[in-house]
């Protein structure tokens, strides 16, 4: 249960820090002006235009300016950006017709002034791999060639992995690449999914005779070769039964007529009393403990008179054990336990964000939700949302597709190509794209392409898979509990339900009643919870009053990425202004190295960091408050203790563009930013 109050939605913040009340148009009063606009418009001509459409006030600004990149004759070819002293540009580049620019002065000549006079890449690396293109090149450029430094540590990079390799990417541009594996799994995963559900419709041929209960385990000791021979598997955790021979010659011979009937070889191992010496060990007497010197003297003198080898009782020695055969990789294994878990978010979850959050303490990161179909075409700038930095020591990838065969054939190349720790299936994801196609939100309610998905996305993986769900489609139908009880069977390392439906999205508070409902049924499974959570005080409570094994964050996390290390040391932070810019200059410095440091790198790590202001201005400092802030909880206008707490709290994008221009200098003139949410998931 959560500890957040339904009706308590405006913030408390203490009064001498409260501004005068701004006037703020209501939906309501939006609404009305609305109608009354649309009215007085109609009222000269009647049938000239239709009424206009009402204007939502939430969901997504689909009309915001888009980035224009400019013409491939202005840019200087990529071969040219890093030449060094006495390297010749007339060789550098192998391509005749090659559209890019190699005038290097007339570059340089029409390339915009710097922004600043320190290049972090170059500082932090010795050598800036944008070199000529550096819009902070004034820290290297000597003339038109690049100066490069030599550092003790040996390090010319961020380590990053996951990128694509150009020898896989032709593959699969010319479908080349040997998805074997994958079609296997996708075989045998569809023919599990087929027996399955003709157990189902026929539970009176699988059960046998209700009567006796050895029919499954005797089925299952025959071999897999015997094709003749009826197989029925046992369900997981269920004891085996202790029932006499003659029970199991019966049942057997009364499932005969329903098929096939037994080999002779197998008719003979069953009927023959004396097939193996563990048939001529004497039972033991009623009432009397079985004394196991007795039992192991007359297993032995069974052994020598029947001519086989002695069966000692104990453990199995190093000869009996099943080991894996050269080649064969046993499963990676994590204990989710009292993790905090960063959530792969859209947009926002980036590699650069995952690096501030894991300095914060965040324990498991996510890559951002990755389309399966775009990386088997070998889109760079989707195998971007892959990539891993090394400072992410438990990190995961997640995946979102609509197909079995894909996702498989996906898994399986990210498996051979990829370094990650876990794979996640998205079936949380609200949007309608998404959601028309069959993906996210819509594998809830098709649970034979989800069944036949997971049960052969484990057999190429030898890393756990785990599911990230939502209550279920729609809010008054709660269906996530029914599928983490089949989800138990399919090998599922770890499930994570988000406690709205998909018609939720984000309104109204995360159910965690429920979610501690679905904790209970996927014991002994780790379950995660998610929703709602933006201190140490709502982790301590929805742990606590659920039962969950970890709380994965996202909006909180968004809003004050330091909560990771407010859960860690249970107390909270009240965080200065200088501190929250040193984190955002970290961010920047951190983008420059994944998006670059050109004109174009910039620019994506100054919209980025426009779009995490968009949620991280909600944050009230603590020296503020009355009483803890919760997620729900819109502030009233407040000053700050400082200019710059100040400008940090403003809803106005103007102000985020300030903050933006004080890390990566004044923006272009044409320069204009509109937030991808309306409401920013208030």
């Amino acid at each position: 249960m959560s500890n957040i109050d339904i009706k308590d939605v405006v913030a408390h913040i203490k009064k001498e820090f409260i501004l005068p009340t701004e006037v703020r148009e209501t939906k309501a009063e939006v609404k009305a002006e609305d109608d009354k606009a649309a009215a007085t418009a109609l009222e000269p001509n009647k049938t000239s235009e239709p009424p206009r459409k009402k204007q939502k006030l939430t969901g997504t600004n689909k009309h915001r300016p888009k980035f224009i990149k400019a013409p491939r004759s202005s840019k200087l070819c990529r071969n040219l950006w890093c030449l060094e002293a006495g390297d010749d540009a007339a060789s550098s580049c192998s391509f005749p017709k090659c559209d890019f620019m190699h005038d290097i002065p007339a570059f340089l000549s029409t390339k915009p002034p710097d922004l600043k006079p320190e290049c972090h890449n170059f500082r932090t690396y010795g050598r800036c791999h944008y070199g000529l293109v550096c819009l902070f090149g004034g820290d290297h450029i000597e003339g038109e060639r690049n100066r490069v430094e030599n550092r003790t540590e040996g390090v010319s990079g961020p380590a990053v992995t996951n990128t694509l390799k150009k020898e896989v990417q032709h593959l699969l541009w010319k479908r080349n690449y040997d998805f074997s594996k994958a079609k296997e799994a996708n075989r045998k995963a569809q023919s599990e999914k087929s027996k399955n559900a003709d157990k189902a419709k026929n539970p009176e041929k699988t059960n046998g005779n209700p009567n006796s209960t050895t029919t499954d385990t005797t089925s299952t000791a025959l071999p897999a070769s015997d094709t003749n021979s009826t197989q029925i598997s046992t369900p997981s955790g269920t004891p085996p039964d202790t029932t006499t021979e003659a029970s199991v010659v019966s049942s057997s011979t009364d499932k005969e007529p329903q098929g096939q009937p037994l080999n002779a070889d197998k008719k003979a191992e069953i009927e023959d009393p004396q097939s193996g010496p563990e048939h001529t060990l004497p039972p033991a007497e009623n009432g009397k403990k079985c004394d196991p010197e007795v039992v192991a003297e007359n297993g032995e003198k069974a052994a020598v008179e029947g001519g086989g080898k002695t069966q000692p009782l104990g453990p199995a020695s190093e000869e009996d054990l099943v080991k894996p055969t050269v080649g064969e990789r046993r499963k990676k294994t994590i204990d989710w336990r009292g993790k905090t878990y960063l959530a792969p978010l859209t947009t926002l979850g980036n590699l650069p964000f995952r690096r501030v959050c894991k300095r914060y303490g965040a324990d498991v990161t996510c890559g951002e939700m990755a389309l399966a179909g775009n990386l088997l075409q070998g889109y760079p700038s989707e195998w971007a949302l892959v990539k891993r930095h090394a400072s992410e020591d438990c990190f995961g990838i997640q995946l979102c597709g609509s197909n079995a065969e894909t996702m498989v054939k996906c898994a399986q190349l990210l498996e051979e190509n990829a370094e990650f720790d876990f794979m996640d299936i998205n079936m949380g994801c609200p949007i309608d794209l998404i959601y028309k196609q069959g993906g996210g939100s819509a594998l809830m309610r098709r649970h034979g392409c989800l069944e036949q998905m997971v049960r052969a996305m484990t057999q190429v993986l030898s890393r756990p898979l785990t599911l990230k769900m939502r209550t279920a489609v729609y809010h008054d139908t709660k269906v996530a509990h029914s599928l983490i009880e089949r989800a138990k069977l399919w090998d599922i390392s770890m499930v994570t339900v988000h406690g709205r439906s998909r018609e939720q999205r984000y309104l109204k508070l995360a159910d965690w009643d429920y979610v501690g409902q679905c904790a209970t049924a996927a014991q002994p499974m780790p379950l995660f919870g998610n929703g709602d959570v933006l201190s140490y005080e709502d982790y301590n409570a929805c742990l606590k009053n659920t039962g969950v094994a970890g709380i994965m964050m996202a909006r909180g996390a968004l809003i004050k990425p330091w909560v990771f290390q407010e859960i860690k040391e249970q107390r909270h932070w009240d965080i200065s202004s200088s501190e929250r810019l040193d984190m955002l200059r970290d961010y920047t410095n951190f983008g420059l190295e994944h998006w670059g440091s050109d004109f174009e790198g910039v620019e994506k790590t100054r919209r980025f960091l426009l779009e995490w202001l968009s949620f991280l201005h909600r944050y009230i400092p603590v020296g503020l408050l009355e009483s803890t802030q919760r997620i729900n909880q819109q502030p009233p206008a407040f000053r700050g203790r400082d200019d710059l707490e100040t400008l940090m709290a403003s809803r106005s994008g103007t102000d985020w563009i300030k903050i933006s221009e004080m890390l990566l200098g004044p923006v272009p003139s044409d320069f204009n930013f509109l937030p991808k949410h309306k409401a920013n998931a208030y």
